[in-house]
């Protein structure tokens, strides 16, 4: 099997509204009307059945710290450091008209808060290639027991693959006409 590479991406606010309003609310909300413009929906990227989908990364919670890493949660700790969470079940979709690399280089003219950021993310993404063939069989173990219809513990915690993908591909197709 060909080793993945991991890169961080953020995902399109159009697209990501899109899915919420149409599919399920649960998705990730990046809008301004929520208070979440500051927040993009940034992920790594991994393939399971012919579909992208973007794993998203999110800060650690308080209530992160007592959770066990599942087939629909994984924590990054990185040198002992707690950075965050990969959440599977909240994993969607994506065509590469949605994604945008991140640019992790820390370039000398960066201000404080971005090479934070990058900081962070490097970390991050470090920890991902370490444990890339974990992260990819938890994404398609889950994946494959959701749309195959097996009862599993997380499977009410997850979007609905399903859905997701037919929405995905309406909303490229109505991308590619209006082109």
């Amino acid at each position: 099997m060909d080793r993945n590479v991991f890169n961080v991406y953020w995902i399109d606010m159009k697209y990501i509204r899109n899915l919420s309003n149409n599919v399920d609310k649960r998705v990730y909300s990046v809008s301004p009307q929520s208070g979440k413009q500051e927040r993009p929906f940034l992920g790594v990227i991994i393939m399971c059945n012919q579909h992208k989908y973007c794993v998203p990364l999110s800060k650690p919670k308080e209530k992160h710290k007592s959770m066990r890493d599942k087939i629909d949660f994984k924590k990054i700790i990185h040198n002992g450091e707690f950075l965050g969470v990969l959440n599977f079940n909240f994993m969607i979709p994506v065509e590469d008209a949605q994604i945008h690399k991140i640019d992790t280089v820390i370039r000398k003219h960066d201000n404080a808060d971005t090479r934070r950021r990058k900081e962070l993310l490097i970390k991050e993404l470090e920890w991902c290639n370490l444990h890339e063939r974990d992260l990819v069989n938890t994404a398609r173990v889950l994946y494959q027991k959701y749309v195959s219809g097996e009862n599993f513990a997380a499977r009410k915690q997850c979007l609905d693959f399903t859905k997701l993908e037919k929405e995905c591909e309406k909303y490229n197709k109505k991308l590619k006409e209006t082109t």
